[in-house]
């Protein structure tokens, strides 16, 4: 009998571990996530990758192919690019209920990310950390998106910064 009550209890002991192990690295949600960036052609221009990065995320952007010059670049509130304007990304991610803008008094998105510069050669990267963001908040139930514009951000005005048209866009995806 005691032997039949302590296979029993091993097992519970056992199935209980397995669970709260199960639940703590579902709490956590996913440490990655990526996205191919694709032109209003659908040809590939560039791949970004976000990560876990202290208490925030890193964003990694390598982009081709993409006019040269400077390109406002944001992470946007909807997980869908669809061509020709990618309008259905929806606006800047913002969980804050702020304006647009590092150098706006009432700003800034989570989603406003720095500039990037594209050479001549058509290629243009971008490496930022966002303080404060997690993937389980920009990843919910409709998605999220990055997206490349056609012209530089000018860091103020509200709703995109004046940086015109979206030329490129990638679904984010947990991996």
């Amino acid at each position: 009998m005691r032997a039949i009550f302590g296979v029993a209890l091993l097992a519970g002991l056992v199935a209980g571990c397995a669970t709260d192990s199960g639940t703590a690295s579902n709490a956590a949600g996913p440490s990655e996530a990526r996205a191919v960036l694709r032109d209003a052609a659908g040809k590939e221009v560039g791949q970004a990758r976000l990560r876990k990065a202290g208490s925030g995320l890193r964003l990694s952007l390598q982009a081709s192919g993409v006019a040269a010059g400077t390109h406002g670049v944001h992470l946007h509130t909807v997980g869908q690019c669809n061509p020709p304007d990618f309008a259905s990304a929806g606006g800047h991610w913002n969980p804050s209920g702020r304006q647009h803008g590092k150098d706006n008094p009432a700003g800034m998105h989570m989603g406003d990310l720095p500039n990037m510069s594209v050479g001549a050669d058509g290629k243009g990267s971008l490496d930022v950390t966002l303080d404060g963001a997690s993937l389980s908040a920009l990843l919910d139930a409709d998605g999220a998106a990055v997206v490349v514009h056609a012209t530089a951000d000018d860091y103020k005005t509200d709703p995109s910064g004046n940086s015109g048209g979206r030329i490129a866009c990638g679904v984010l995806t947990a991996s």
